[in-house]
């Protein structure tokens, strides 16, 4: 059986190393689109750096997609490059809309001009929902108003992977991603954010933990189960959406109260900073992944309680505080 060869974008951040190890245990050959300034952390911690080709590539410039997908010729495409944080978003809305709709519109343009029967998976993101009057959100909700410049691109992106599906039969899913955390998260995300700083203070290397709205509510799951259901999208027979959600909503209040409460740490020195607090803000928003268990067979049993555990146990583990 001939090996399958998958192209991942955005191999560095938590999604791709992850997925890439998965492909890995599959037998997959990856090829991973890199930037000179990308850290590789993610990857070595996973002990997979060595078994990835590598390719530094412009997802800006079509032509240089193009003739890198026609020389690897991959049977899948994972799509994870973006600028995927709200906060940073706000504060550069040109970068993000920029890079997160052309980057998608290039790698979808690139496969229509290859003529190949490549399949494509695109994450998109609950932030597409804005303020959601009717939950939980499932394939059938409809977007309503965006909150901040990451929606907008990536509501944009969904819209123009679903023209090319419908329009050039091409085989692209898109995952309809709500939160999902990792010990391999990013900094600048609220969980890692709370646990990391939460750690600090333990070992009296901060005084406070500062935070903005605790009342908002979302859905949060566990990154290396949400990466297998990105997978099974794609060994599907026909293609089609997903949602990839826990089900359920937590508060960022119970979050930050479970850390401190499992690190013993009073709560005293949780602390309130207004200019966190966003311009506009979503109350509560959870899916539901009833399609991904009944079509693609994928299951998601913990808790978010759970995690959190594995989260803390596994920062201080390996920090170097």
């Amino acid at each position: 059986m001939k090996q399958k060869v998958a192209l991942i974008t955005g191999i560095t951040g938590q999604d791709g190393a992850y997925l890439s190890k998965l492909l890995l245990e599959k037998n997959y050959k990856v090829f991973g689109i890199v930037r000179n300034q990308d850290s590789y952390f993610n990857l070595e911690y996973l002990k997979i750096k060595n078994k990835i080709n590598f390719l530094e590539i412009n997802l800006g410039n079509l032509n240089e997609v193009l003739a890198s997908i026609n020389n690897i010729n991959p049977d899948e495409i994972y799509n994870f490059a973006a600028q995927s944080s709200v906060g940073l978003s706000i504060d550069q809305p040109y970068d993000t809309i920029n890079f997160n709709i052309i980057s998608t519109l290039n790698l979808l343009e690139s496969i229509r001009l290859s003529k190949e029967t490549i399949k494509l998976f695109q994450p998109s993101s609950s932030e597409m929902y804005g303020n959601p009057e009717n939950l939980p959100i499932n394939e059938k909700s409809k977007f309503s108003h965006k909150n901040n410049p990451y929606a907008i691109s990536k509501s944009s992106a969904h819209e123009i992977c679903v023209l090319y599906r419908d329009l050039y039969k091409l085989f692209i899913c898109c995952g309809i991603m709500f939160n999902h955390e990792s010990y391999l998260r990013g900094q600048n995300f609220f969980v890692k954010k709370v646990i990391r700083e939460a750690i600090e203070i333990k070992k009296g290397k901060r005084d406070f933990l500062f935070v903005g709205n605790l009342e908002t509510k979302r859905d949060f799951g566990f990154a290396p189960e949400y990466v297998k259901a990105m997978w099974l999208m794609l060994q599907q027979n026909i293609p089609d959406d997903y949602v990839i959600a826990s089900g359920k909503s937590i508060s960022l209040k119970d979050i930050v109260f479970y850390v401190f409460d499992y690190l013993k740490i009073d709560k005293s020195k949780i602390k309130i900073d207004k200019n966190l607090i966003r311009p506009v803000e979503v109350a509560d928003c959870y899916g539901d992944s009833s399609k991904a268990k009944t079509v693609l067979g994928w299951q998601y049993n913990l808790s978010f309680y759970n995690v959190l555990d594995i989260l803390i146990k596994e920062e201080l583990e390996n920090c170097n505080i």
